[in-house]
């Protein structure tokens, strides 16, 4: 594959630039630095918010607490800035003497930044909502739709994926609102672009990193930053060496996290669960932690100490895999994800956990009724307002639109982009909001009298 440089460098990589306020670019001198201010941001922002009813894997808590996407977020965010903070330190010494070095220290508040944000564009109801938004188009009455959109929009939406969505978040003029969209710095919308290309580059597994109404956006940051562009067909850029770190925060949050919830919720015995977390580790490691375990008589305390030391040894693992093979993250040639590199001791316990995960987790019944259920409410709220968007003179259309707040542009002149509001105010829906406004449509409920 050819680029069109040959390696990309830290100098440029590392940028406060902020998307939307360019022309007031300079490096400022706060208390803060431009990527805490980023992460500060996510925070007290209202689509960040909204994750705390938003499923993760499990139903939303009832007596018994599980993750959703809030909590789940701020838990990558704190490895994520474990694991940059790592990087960081042992990249500041290697290049102590360049003029840039400074700004090696931001790499930890850049990640953990973009680990808050990494989840932001998914829709309700867990990754199933992606796939009911995608399959609606794909399968269902969506169809219909095809030719009246381009190829590239058409590919869009059969293919949704919530890591565009994330950055189209981020970066969108909604209605009422500034340009540049969140304003965030040009390394942490980078550092969220998992699949740097467009959506007619997707493949079978569908994943891209933004739509087409993003596609400029998306070129002008990778540009700026350096990031090496393919000499192929269409958009497609190698990924911003942080996104890695971002990648493996998640992989080590998601996994060790379903397995700890599952114990929880009595999918997995306490005895399954130790032998998971305590295959991560041999030696004296794994005596002292037995030598603890057998200390702590409390099962839950057992397993979140377990789960302590699996993030743990997870953590040094990627940012060591990171800082030795650096140069080939630099050249685009670093292949697969960090967390198939590690040792083989702790990957083959990972490996261990994502084959329960698939068998015993993720098939649970609970889950598969969230899913069952998100895709029905998903598919039923895109099947009338899509038909509102596109048929804006019906009465019904009319009372159904007075419901959608004015920051979405469902009165645009272009089809693709009042089909984009559709899906823009269903994803950032809740569960919750989205199971009232189903029943709502369907006259299932009505408002106190």
């Amino acid at each position: 594959m050819k680029y069109t440089e040959s390696r990309m460098s830290w100098e440029r990589l590392l940028s406060s630039k902020r998307f939307g306020l360019e022309r007031y670019h300079e490096e400022r001198r706060h208390s803060r630095s431009d990527f805490q201010r980023d992460y500060d941001r996510l925070v007290f922002s209202a689509p960040f918010r909204r994750l705390q009813n938003k499923t993760q894997v499990f139903p939303l808590p009832g007596s018994v607490f599980v993750h959703n996407r809030l909590t789940h977020s701020l838990e990558v965010s704190c490895v994520g800035r474990s694991l940059g903070n790592n990087v960081s330190s042992v990249l500041f010494e290697k290049y102590a003497n360049e003029p840039w070095a400074g700004k090696l220290h931001g790499i930890g508040a850049i990640v953990a930044a973009a680990c808050l944000a990494h989840d932001m564009g998914n829709p309700p109801f867990g990754h199933s909502g992606e796939r009911a938004i995608a399959t609606y188009f794909s399968e269902g009455n969506g169809l219909s739709l095809k030719n009246k959109l381009g190829t590239d929009e058409w590919k869009d939406l059969t293919h949704f994926e919530g890591n565009a969505n994330a950055f189209r978040l981020l970066t969108h003029q909604f209605n009422g609102r500034r340009a540049g969209g969140f304003v965030m710095t040009y390394s942490t919308l980078a550092s969220i672009v998992k699949y740097p290309y467009a959506s007619n580059l997707a493949g079978e597994k569908g994943k891209f990193g933004f739509f087409t109404s993003e596609a400029d956006d998306f070129v002008k940051v990778a540009d700026t930053l350096g990031m090496l562009r393919m000499d192929t067909f269409g958009i497609r850029y190698c990924r911003h060496p942080l996104v890695y770190l971002v990648e493996a925060a998640d992989d080590i949050c998601y996994q060790v996290m379903d397995i700890e919830d599952a114990h929880k919720l009595k999918i997995l015995t306490t005895e399954k669960t130790k032998e998971l977390f305590l295959g991560f580790f041999s030696g004296s490691r794994l005596k002292h932690i037995q030598e603890t375990l057998n200390i702590v008589s409390d099962i839950n305390e057992q397993i979140a100490y377990l789960r302590s030391c699996v993030v743990g040894v997870l953590v040094d693992e990627c940012s060591r895999i990171f800082c030795e093979r650096e140069e080939e993250l630099l050249r685009g040639e670093f292949d697969g994800v960090l967390i198939n590199h590690i040792g083989e001791t702790p990957r083959n316990a990972y490996k261990n956990c994502s084959d329960v995960a698939y068998e015993h987790i993720y098939k649970a019944s609970d889950v598969l009724d969230i899913e069952l259920a998100g895709n029905r409410i998903i598919s039923v709220l895109l099947d009338k307002l899509i038909d509102a968007v596109i048929n804006p003179g019906k009465a019904y259309s009319q009372l159904l639109l007075n419901k959608v707040p004015g920051q979405y542009e469902t009165r645009d002149e272009n089809i693709y982009k009042r089909i984009q509001a559709v899906i823009d105010y269903i994803s950032g829906m809740t569960d919750v909001y989205a199971l009232d406004l189903y029943r709502k449509i369907n006259g299932m409920s009505l408002p106190a009298l």
